[in-house]
């Protein structure tokens, strides 16, 4: 009901700047598992009130990403090790469900888009690890946006954030290198069209991310949120972001050309 009424003030882009500020936060492991996430706080850092901040909170509780605990207490998700496997396990299963529909079906922007997203990931090495996983991330989600299917989309989408989580909880310092040869291998498998390679590529490449991850548990820096927060609660530029979700829409909306029989698959991926 108070959400209702401040809809005419913009409510929901709120809700939504500050879902996207704390997901973004959670992937470069400024906001670590276990960090408590108060209302007030949030509400003063983006200028909303402390029923927006609730709803954004609600949304991500959704999503996986944040605990909502007794007397309103909300604190950054701190999945177990076997709730980390397990999403893992998921994960693998829908990306192969990507690259199945993906193969041999790309556009050549599409296929440019993918390269220069790896070229990026090969440019911030030897920056911060949690640089290098947003960028990791951000190439497993512009896969499934371009598969143009809505379901896909949101669950490749929640789940990576899901296991950006889990790699801050659980990882280790390890050289982005191999990831990005593995994204590079996977993007040529998908040009030529060869569905099992691609798909047994995809499943070795998120089983050895789940094994480099799954190592130790994190320990929490006791830093203070709002100076966490402060850049993420900086404001887009209207241009930048308008230029951005143009760029965003000519990958995802590019026609797939009809995808071609099914190749008989010669034993299990991976």
């Amino acid at each position: 009901m108070a959400l209702a009424k401040e809809k005419g003030r913009g409510a929901p882009d709120k809700v939504a700047v500050i879902c996207h500020a704390l997901r973004r936060a959670i992937i470069e492991q400024a906001l670590e598992p276990g960090t408590k996430l108060p209302e007030d706080a949030l509400g003063e850092r983006f200028g909303a009130s402390r029923t927006i901040a609730r709803h954004a909170l609600g949304q991500l509780a959704a999503e996986g990403l944040v605990e909502l605990r007794r007397n309103r207490i909300a604190v950054v998700a701190t999945p177990s090790w076997q709730e980390a496997r397990d999403t893992f396990d998921i994960r693998i299963e829908l990306e192969r469900l990507v690259v199945r529909q993906l193969a041999g079906r790309l556009t050549k922007a599409q296929l440019t888009a993918l390269r220069a997203h790896t070229d990026a990931e090969d440019a911030a090495r030897g920056e911060s690890d949690p640089v290098s996983i947003r960028l990791a991330t951000e190439f497993h989600i512009l896969l499934a946006t371009m598969t143009q299917s809505p379901i896909l989309i949101r669950y490749v989408s929640e789940i990576s954030y899901r296991c950006c989580l889990i790699l801050s909880q659980f990882s280790r310092p390890h050289s982005s290198e191999c990831a990005i040869n593995e994204h590079r291998a996977l993007v040529d498998a998908l040009e030529v069209g060869d569905v099992d390679k691609a798909v047994g590529l995809m499943h070795h490449h998120l089983d050895q991310v789940a094994t480099r991850a799954l190592v130790e548990e994190g320990k929490p820096r006791g830093r203070d949120i709002m100076d966490i927060l402060a850049p993420y609660a900086a404001p887009v530029p209207a241009k930048a972001d308008a230029a951005k979700t143009d760029a965003a829409r000519a990958v995802a909306g590019k026609n797939l050309p009809p995808k071609a029989a099914p190749r008989r698959r010669q034993g299990a991926a991976g």
